[in-house]
């Protein structure tokens, strides 16, 4: 079963979304604060595909749950949902390990089309997993493990969200080459994601401070300007 966890202190978007959810096939959980949140996340031993956490929660913020849960899973899809007027908010928890977020008002339909495509990468990688699939790609020092999602460099391993995933596998798969920001974002989050291509540039950085060995003189994710980024050895 496709379990969510939903975080939304009003009660009124709390109900749209568990309806709209379980109307889509998923099993949801909701809590109505933070500090609920992780208590649900630990009595169901962190058994969920994904997390639907409102930034502004009571008892714990959603940016300290997004925190909290990546901390405990690397694998979990977390999507914030987000007034307009929370823009460093966005940011703040992208850079804290979310893969997506939504921002309100939204219909029922955007919020299913999100969750699913989050959703269909969660269970892609998993798919891998449980098939035990091994195949690393190596560049010099930096090794991409295509099964467990991890990057090595050095010997040393780096996890990485879905999102982060997809995109070093986006660059792996062809390196030295200019990838726009919109191919980019359609790699990563799907031809039908309706949100911004400022979240790229978010996970690019994201990116460079677990890859690249000074972030502010990256070495292998390249920006071109005016035209996206690349990978270089």
């Amino acid at each position: 079963m496709k379990r969510v966890l939903i975080a939304e202190d009003e009660t009124a978007i709390r109900e749209f979304e568990v309806i709209n959810l379980k109307r889509a096939g998923y099993d949801v959980v909701d809590a109505e604060s933070g500090k609920k949140a992780l208590e649900c996340f630990e009595r169901y031993n962190g058994d969920f595909d994904l997390a639907v956490l409102d930034i502004m929660l009571p008892e714990v913020d959603g940016l300290t749950v997004c925190k909290e849960l990546r901390s405990k899973s690397s694998t979990l899809g977390i999507i914030l949902l987000t007034a307009k007027t929370q823009e460093m908010d966005k940011i703040s928890g992208l850079m804290l390990g979310a893969d997506d977020y939504i921002t309100k008002p939204f219909s029922p339909s955007e919020l299913v089309a999100r969750v699913d495509a989050l959703y269909r990468r969660v269970a892609l990688n998993l798919m891998r997993t449980e098939n035990n699939f091994k195949e690393e790609i190596k560049f010099d020092e930096v090794v991409l493990n295509l099964r467990n999602r991890a990057l090595k460099k050095r010997g040393k391993i780096i996890e990485l969200t879905q999102v982060e995933f997809q995109i070093m596998e986006y660059f792996f798969s062809n390196p030295g080459t200019v990838l726009s920001r919109t191919q980019i974002l359609h790699h990563a989050w799907g031809d039908s994601y309706q949100g911004e291509e400022k979240i790229v540039d978010v996970n690019i950085r994201r990116l460079r401070m677990k890859v690249e060995d000074n972030p502010s003189v990256p070495q292998h994710i390249i920006t071109v300007w005016g035209l996206g980024y690349k990978w270089e050895n």
